[in-house]
């Protein structure tokens, strides 16, 4: 892998120690990425911070054949893991749930110290924002998670699945009135519980809330060389916005003609 942008002294490792100053390609190590990747450091202005992760192929899909895995790669799910290795918590919609068969996150060792030292728990919690509470209750991401999945829905939310999602072991937070999730209720419900280094994975429509609603603070988005035509989903779903919203440039990685790339919402 190497640096593209910010453009950076290849000497200057030599004396610092630090993945800022290589340019070279080769593979970085899990703490070089994890150091890379960091989240910005909590200010009354921004008490969290939400970043979103996704891959999109040239042509601007973010599928093939129902799911990402077959547009990502090796060192794309060395990013994906450094990323939840960060995060308190790691948002997800429902469909993706189901079409990824999302599992619990686990705890890795790699990032044990880490993670300690932020004072946060071994593994992220997964958060899934669901209106209808459409879901597998059996499945281990509610039976036997790491740390206890939550469940964001609306007041509105069907109590027998609501019951249902609790007696699997999943805690349910309401963040709407209504029967779905509002995008800035979710992000602060979560940062009240302390989970502050937030991750979204997807998918495009819950995502496409996240921007709408203007709590997305970054993307981290990977770009696939690859070409697959089609009517796959674009990395976000939904109204279009009156105003697009303007991202600034922070970081650009490459290996294998992926480009590994990292924008920041600018805002005034």
């Amino acid at each position: 892998m190497r640096r593209l942008f910010p453009v950076t002294d290849p000497t200057a490792a030599a004396t610092t120690g630090r993945s800022e100053g290589l340019v070279g390609d080769r593979e970085w190590t899990l703490d070089e990425l994890a150091e890379a990747y960091a989240y910005p450091t909590a200010t009354p202005a921004a008490p969290h911070w939400l970043r979103a992760n996704m891959v999109a192929t040239l042509d601007g899909a973010a599928q093939h054949d129902g799911r990402s895995q077959g547009i990502s790669s090796d060192a794309d799910m060395r990013i994906f893991g450094t990323l939840r290795g960060l995060a308190d918590v790691v948002l997800v919609g429902a469909e993706t749930v189901r079409l990824e068969g999302y599992r619990p996150a686990r705890a890795r060792d790699a990032f044990a110290e880490r993670r300690a030292a932020a004072g946060q728990s071994a593994a992220p919690a997964i958060a899934v924002v669901t209106a209808s509470l459409n879901l597998d209750f059996s499945l281990p991401l509610f039976t036997s998670p790491v740390v206890q999945t939550l469940v964001l829905t609306g007041a509105a939310a069907s109590p027998d699945r609501v019951r249902d999602a609790e007696k699997a072991g999943a805690r349910v937070l309401i963040a709407g009135d209504g029967p779905g999730v509002e995008a800035d209720r979710a992000v602060a419900a979560l940062a009240e519980m302390g989970l502050v280094r937030q991750l979204a994975e997807g998918g495009p429509r819950l995502l496409g809330q996240f921007v709408a609603a203007d709590v997305l603070d970054e993307l981290c988005l990977t770009v696939a060389p690859l070409l697959t035509v089609g009517s796959a989903q674009r990395i976000t779903g939904g109204p279009g916005l009156t105003d697009p919203e303007r991202f600034g440039l922070e970081a650009v990685m490459e290996e294998a003609g992926f480009l590994f790339t990292r924008y920041r919402r600018i805002r005034h």
